[in-house]
């Protein structure tokens, strides 16, 4: 925890650690920030306001009085108490991923056990995404297709490495599956729909084929899925999680991976 005075945060700040702790989906329903700011003695200047700006005028109004930010890191604090998120574990990492985001700005970030400590300071959104440093962070930081996300974002809140490393995997799958129809899996879909038969022809290509280069690069491709099953989806189906570790580095190599895949596959053809 914080115990040097530290200088008012700006308006901007304020604004947007409110917007995290008060989101419409995902932050604080407005008789938790009642009670919250009630507990801690903070006045509720505009209790009707929609929870953003209801939360917002009180941290302003606070900082006004305090002339620093201490009670505001208080509420923080209190909001992000880890025994609030037992059956919620993905919660508590969403909510301190997005005010890591803000906190950088002021030179703050929210620890594990869910207190406020010294961190990196940055003073541009350059500066604000290399400080960030969760695996979400990171995964929007290179861009990460969609549908990776879409597949594994729960895991990836959760801290597991292991499911989230099996899901962004299987979702190469099942979008070839949705794309030409066929039901099959692993390498006998990829033969099915990537590979190119006797024919040179594949029914789900990512270019026209017409060069021996176009038709290596498909060939690789096709080779390159078939792999990504053989390493990563075959053995974390099958083996039992406590002696498969994934670690941190090696998701985000195979996410990244995952996610050129998919990048392919939006370009690709079907032809039946």
């Amino acid at each position: 925890m914080i115990s040097e005075r530290l200088s008012p945060w700006p308006y901007g700040v304020l604004k947007n650690v409110a917007a995290v702790l008060a989101d419409t989906n995902t932050g604080l329903k407005n008789r938790e920030i009642g009670d919250l700011l009630a507990r801690l003695h903070m006045v509720d200047p505009i209790p009707s306001a929609t929870k953003r700006d209801r939360l917002t005028e009180a941290f302003v109004v606070r900082q006004n009085k305090d002339h620093n930010p201490a009670r505001i890191i208080t509420f923080i604090v209190r909001a992000m108490e880890p025994v609030n998120y037992r059956d919620c574990p993905e919660l508590f990492s969403l909510r301190r991923d997005r005010l890591n985001e803000r906190l950088t700005f002021v030179g703050l970030h929210i620890n594990e056990k869910g207190q406020v400590a010294k961190g990196a300071l940055a003073q541009t959104l350059d500066e604000a995404t290399r400080a960030a440093t969760s695996i979400r962070d990171e995964l929007n930081r290179r861009k990460t297709h969609p549908e990776v996300l879409r597949y594994c974002s729960l895991e990836v809140l959760k801290l597991d490495n292991f499911h989230a490393c099996l899901e962004a995997v299987k979702s190469v799958f099942d979008r070839i599956r949705k794309m030409s129809g066929e039901q099959g899996d692993g390498a006998a879909l990829v033969d099915a729909t990537l590979s190119l038969g006797k024919s040179r022809h594949s029914k789900l290509t990512i270019n026209s084929l017409n060069t021996q280069t176009e038709r290596d690069e498909q060939s690789g491709f096709a080779n390159l899925v078939k792999g990504l099953s053989s390493l990563y989806r075959n053995p974390t189906a099958h083996d039992p999680r406590l002696t498969r570790v994934i670690s941190k580095d090696e998701l985000l190599e195979v996410l990244t991976l995952v996610s050129m895949i998919h990048r392919r596959l939006d370009i690709a053809v079907y032809e039946a």
